[in-house]
C-alpha cells in the first residue's frame, strides 16, 4: 500500500476498499505511443455510446462502443501537415473537448493542432505552429489540451505558451484569441475546473515540464491568479476539482494544493515510477492515477469547507502486469467504470465496480 504522508491540515483516512473487476478488453489498430495523458474518452449517453481515442505514433486510433458491447466502430486520423499528402509528424496528444454547445476532437502534433468533430468525421480547424527555418535544439509542437468555460479550449506548446482558441457554437469560424506567456518550459498538461461549480474563481491550470503551475480565470482576458513553483521536476498531468489541483509527477508523487493560495494541503507518495496520467471523478471525488510501474490506483479526495482541509484515501489497485501505463480515464462522473492504456498494447483495458 502506498505511504502516504502530508501537512497538518490534510487529513487521511481509511475507506471501505472500492472493488474493481476487469471488463472485456477493446482492441484498437495500434499499440499506444508512450505518451503522458494517451488516451480521452467521450460518454455519449443519448446515444449509449462511449468513444476512445488513443495516440499511435502519427496516428490517432478512435473507438466507438456501444454500451452493451456488441457494435466498435474504428476510424484513424493522420496528423496534418501543409502541402504533404502524408505527415510523418508525431502526434502528442488527442483529447476530446466538451463544450455546453458541441463536442470537438482535438489533437497537437509536432506540426500544428487539429480540431475535429467528436466523431472524427470532419476537421472544422487547422493551426499550424511557428516552426523555426534553421534547426534548433528544442524540439517545437503542441501538448496539454482543456476546454474551459463556456466557448474556449486551450492548448499548450512546447515554448511554454498557452494559446487561446474562441469556438462558435457550430461551423469553423475558429479564432486564436490570446496567447498565455507565463510559462518557459514546455507545457506538459492543461485542466480546467470539472466540478461544475460556477463559484470557483479558478477555473485553469497549466502545468509544465519543471513542474511549475499556473493557475488561471477565464473570461474575455484571462487572468493569472496564482504560480505554484515547481521543484525541477515535471508536472506530467494535472486535474483541477473544487478549487483544488491535483498534480501527478515524474517521481511518483501526488500533491494536493489549494489553487489560489498554493498552499500544500497533501502529499502521496503514489506509485514507485512516473506518473503518466490522472483523473477525478467529478459527482464523486475519486481519483485515479496510473503510472510506469504498472500500477493504476483509486483514490477518494473529500473537501471539508469549514475547516478549508482535503482528506485523501487509498481505495484500490490494479496491477496491469509488465506493462507501462500511459493513459488512464473514468468513463462516467461517478468514477463507475475505468480504461486503461499502456506502451506497446493494442488494446483498452476496461475496470467496472463489482
Amino acid at each position: 500500500r502506498p505511504f502516504l504522508s502530508g501537512p497538518k491540515q490534510g487529513e487521511l483516512r481509511c475507506f471501505k476498499d472500492t472493488m474493481y473487476h476487469k471488463e472485456k478488453s477493446i482492441q484498437i489498430k495500434n499499440s499506444a505511443s508512450a505518451l503522458y495523458n494517451n488516451l480521452s474518452v467521450l460518454r455519449i449517453a443519448p446515444r449509449r455510446l462511449t468513444y476512445f481515442t488513443v495516440v499511435h505514433a502519427n496516428v490517432v486510433n478512435t473507438v466507438s462502443a456501444s454500451w452493451d458491447g456488441l457494435n466498435y466502430s474504428h476510424r484513424q486520423l493522420q496528423s496534418k501537415e501543409p502541402n504533404v499528402a502524408t505527415s510523418t509528424s508525431l502526434i502528442m496528444q488527442a483529447a476530446f473537448c466538451v463544450l455546453p454547445s458541441r463536442d470537438l476532437l482535438v489533437v497537437s502534433s509536432q506540426k500544428g493542432i487539429q480540431m475535429y468533430e467528436s466523431d472524427g468525421s470532419i476537421m472544422v480547424y487547422w493551426h499550424a505552429l511557428d516552426t523555426p527555418e534553421a534547426p534548433t535544439a528544442q524540439a517545437v509542437f503542441a501538448r496539454g489540451i482543456s476546454a474551459v468555460s463556456d466557448n474556449y479550449i486551450c492548448v499548450g506548446v512546447s515554448s511554454g505558451a498557452v494559446l487561446v482558441f474562441d469556438i462558435p457554437s457550430k461551423g469553423s469560424n475558429i479564432t486564436l484569441s490570446e496567447v498565455l506567456e507565463e510559462h518557459k518550459e514546455a507545457i506538459t498538461d492543461i485542466a480546467s475546473e470539472c466540478s461544475g461549480s460556477q463559484e470557483c474563481l479558478a477555473n485553469l491550470v497549466t502545468a509544465d515540464d519543471g513542474g511549475n503551475m499556473c493557475v488561471w480565470k477565464s473570461g474575455e482576458e484571462f487572468q493569472l491568479l496564482n504560480k505554484i513553483p515547481g521543484l525541477d521536476i515535471t508536472c506530467s498531468s494535472v486535474k483541477l476539482w473544487k478549487g483544488t489541483v491535483l498534480a501527478g509527477y515524474g517521481t511518483g508523487q501526488i500533491r494536493l494544493y489549494e489553487a489560489v493560495t498554493g498552499i500544500l494541503h497533501a502529499e502521496v507518495n503514489a506509485h514507485a515510477r512516473w506518473i503518466y496520467s490522472l483523473d477525478i471523478a467529478p459527482f464523486s471525488g475519486l481519483l485515479l492515477s496510473a503510472a510506469e510501474d504498472s500500477f493504476v490506483r483509486v483514490w477518494h479526495v473529500s473537501m471539508t469547507p469549514e475547516t478549508n482541509s482535503v482528506e485523501i484515501a487509498h481505495l484500490h489497485n490494479e496491477c496491469v502486469t509488465d506493462t507501462q501505463i500511459c493513459g488512464a480515464k473514468f468513463c462516467d462522473g461517478d468514477g463507475y467504470a475505468f480504461a486503461v492504456t499502456g506502451y506497446d498494447l493494442s488494446e483498452i483495458i476496461r475496470y467496472i465496480q463489482s
